[in-house]
């Protein structure tokens, strides 16, 4: 996005901050001030002139993109052409952390599908469960039976996604305990923590993590330092991150001062 001209009416600069938020997941007062040549309290009345349409969400220091940001939802068949040497890697990476015998969460998306891809590759892992929210994931795993075994939570289905999400889940999940869960999401940001771009499958993730020892989180290049409208929970949820060597490295560099162990492939 080119940076626009300093002298924009209201009306036309509060496009290009919702353009801008939509595009970036998230912005800060003190970023639209200099990014439009503008004081902070203009800043922060533009924001809530664009919140009075619930085309972006106030937080804290800024805003973040809007009820409406389900638009910015991508199918599966589409996100899964994009980044997609990434996903293969962080894919192959992932697969690495599970051992025989394991019970492993894979949460729904297109980069725990390559995971999932995985498995039936890996002969030396035997008596794995996987508990899934995901009806592509049980699909893919259909040739590693009776290597794997399938548990799928159940619920309402999200074609979109091909995902499941309540009611139901939460019966299932309750009584699971599994070794390690790898949790995808829209958005990986030291301040908002992970978020994604729809409710009920963020809700589905926070179970998912909550039932597992270890967790672990895995985002492709263009999740990190974005933030989405939904709030999964704070960095500190995980246990590790798995992304790839494309990602911003200021971004890590703020990841890593966390605390949280990374994996970069």
């Amino acid at each position: 996005m080119n940076q626009p001209s300093r002298y924009l009416p209201a009306a036309a600069r509060r496009q290009h901050i919702l353009a801008l938020i939509e595009r970036r997941g998230f912005a800060k007062v003190t970023y639209l001030a200099n990014y439009f040549g503008i004081s902070e309290v203009t800043a922060r009345a533009d924001l809530e002139a664009l919140a009075e349409t619930n085309a972006i969400q106030r937080v804290h220091g800024g805003a973040i993109s809007g009820l409406g940001s389900a638009t910015l939802e991508r199918t599966f068949d589409v996100a899964a052409g994009e980044a997609a040497a990434e996903k293969v890697r962080i894919g192959a990476a992932a697969a690495d952390l599970i051992k025989p015998h394991q019970v492993v969460m894979l949460d729904v998306g297109t980069t725990t599908t390559a995971i999932a891809r995985e498995l039936p590759r890996r002969e030396q892992l035997a008596d794995i469960t996987v508990v899934t929210n995901a009806l592509n994931i049980a699909l893919e795993l259909e040739t590693a039976y009776p290597r794997v075994t399938v548990v799928v939570t159940g619920g309402t289905l999200r074609p979109a996604q091909h995902s499941l999400v309540d009611p139901m889940a939460d019966a299932l999940l309750s009584r699971v305990r599994a070794d390690i869960a790898f949790i995808g999401c829209n958005g990986v940001s030291v301040e908002s923590g992970i978020s994604n771009l729809n409710f009920p499958e963020a809700d589905v993730k926070r179970r998912l993590l909550a039932a597992a020892a270890r967790r672990v989180l895995v985002a492709d290049s263009s999740k990190i330092g974005v933030v989405r409208s939904s709030r999964v929970g704070p960095l500190s949820d995980v246990d590790l991150l798995i992304t790839t060597k494309e990602a911003d490295p200021k971004q890590l560099d703020l990841v890593r001062k966390t605390g949280l162990e990374l994996l970069i492939v």
